[in-house]
């Protein structure tokens, strides 16, 4: 029946979309978008063992904005459609919990986004199939770093189930605009997405009992230093769910149990002359439940932008990230160097070194690891 529905759904955004190219191409009613990404990745030393892998993202998104399409004011539908493929390096080759690759996710095709927003005045309204991380406990310049520790923070990727990339799931999420400088965001979401083995295609779903909500809060504020923008961001979250035994031998079965944890996210432009600037953030979370992974986190970096070649368009940057895991594991550590050069309007290449400290912890004995990635990607 969901199936039928997201069918339903989808044909009725894609006939709003075919309508809508009928109106002023400036207006942008719909908007179609398909990328490529690819990762060519090798382990040089230390980790599991020595090799190479390869793995690769493709996805499709469509977009109708309703005020531009002459429907009603404010509404915007997103449908997200991903595959990704190849191997699973972190698994097979390095060993790293907070994995080197931001794409690795397996051999799957599934719905990654399917959600409505509305605004109302200073109110943002979304409902739908969400990622968490597209504004929650995001750092613009992280996403720039292809270890996902820099994307979403391991206190929240290591300690739930989280809805971000791959799997997401089902929530509402609220924004407010305070005024020009500050927001409030809010989110609800279910608190265990049904994974693939029973949901391949991430269209089932299901909210049994002991899924558990998952509720985030942000406070978002915009700032200026010397006439340069920057930006905090402070969250808070709870996850209540149950725990199985055969994950947690500690614990007894269906135990509810909260897992919950505080962020914090600065980002500044330091310096701007023309094209070439240098920016910096600083990312933190500190999660003491009991069951956490994670513990405490720490990542930092800064790039600079303009500097190494003659169209000033290419992006270096040098990063690092701290995961201290339970008393017996230790820590796991990176240290990131990438440089990003846009070669055509359509595709960039990304060469990437990473140096990781105690894959997954002390407790393992693996060695640290040295490793290399080229990513390309095109887009249109």
């Amino acid at each position: 029946m969901r199936s039928k529905l997201l069918l339903l759904v989808s044909l009725i955004i894609l006939a709003f979309g075919v309508n809508a190219q009928n109106l002023n191409e400036e207006e942008k009613a719909f908007s179609f978008g398909a990328s490529y990404t690819g990762d060519f990745l090798s382990n040089f030393s230390g980790g599991i063992k020595k090799g190479t892998a390869y793995l690769g993202l493709a996805g499709i998104n469509l977009s109708l904005n309703t005020e531009s399409a002459r429907m009603w004011k404010g509404g915007t539908f997103h449908l997200n459609i991903s595959n990704t493929h190849g191997q699973s390096p972190s698994e097979v080759l390095i060993g790293d919990i907070q994995v080197a690759s931001n794409i690795e996710a397996g051999k799957h095709t599934f719905l990654e986004e399917l959600w409505y927003k509305q605004v109302i005045n200073n109110f943002e309204f979304t409902i739908g199939l969400q990622d968490l991380n597209l504004e929650l406990a995001t750092v613009e310049c992280g996403d720039f770093y292809l270890n996902s520790s820099f994307g979403i923070l391991p206190i929240i990727s290591l300690n739930l189930h989280a809805p971000i990339f791959p799997l997401t799931a089902p929530g509402i999420t609220t924004k407010w605009n305070i005024n020009d400088k500050m927001s409030w965001l809010n989110a609800i979401y279910d608190g265990s997405p049904t994974d693939f083995d029973d949901n391949p295609y991430n269209l089932k779903w299901q909210f049994k009992e002991g899924d558990g909500l998952l509720m985030v809060s942000e406070f978002q504020s915009r700032i200026e230093i010397n006439g340069l923008p920057g930006i905090y961001k402070f969250g808070i979250f709870v996850h209540d769910h149950f725990i199985e035994r055969n994950f947690f031998d500690d614990f007894p079965d269906s135990l509810n149990t909260n897992t919950a944890g505080t962020y914090l996210n600065y980002e500044q432009k330091l310096w701007q002359h023309n094209d070439r600037c240098f920016n910096a953030f600083i990312h933190t979370g500190y999660s003491p439940s009991e069951i956490s992974l994670n513990k405490l986190y720490l990542g930092m970096g800064i790039n600079a932008k303009g500097f190494l070649s003659k169209r000033k368009d290419d992006i270096i940057g040098i990063s690092g990230a701290y995961a201290k895991l339970r008393e017996d594991l230790g820590h796991e550590s990176v240290i990131e160097l990438t440089w990003k050069k846009q070669i055509t309007d359509w595709l960039y290449i990304q060469p990437d070194l990473q140096y990781i400290f105690h894959p997954s912890g002390r407790k393992n004995s693996l060695k640290n690891a040295l490793v290399g990635i080229f990513r390309f990607e095109f887009e249109i």
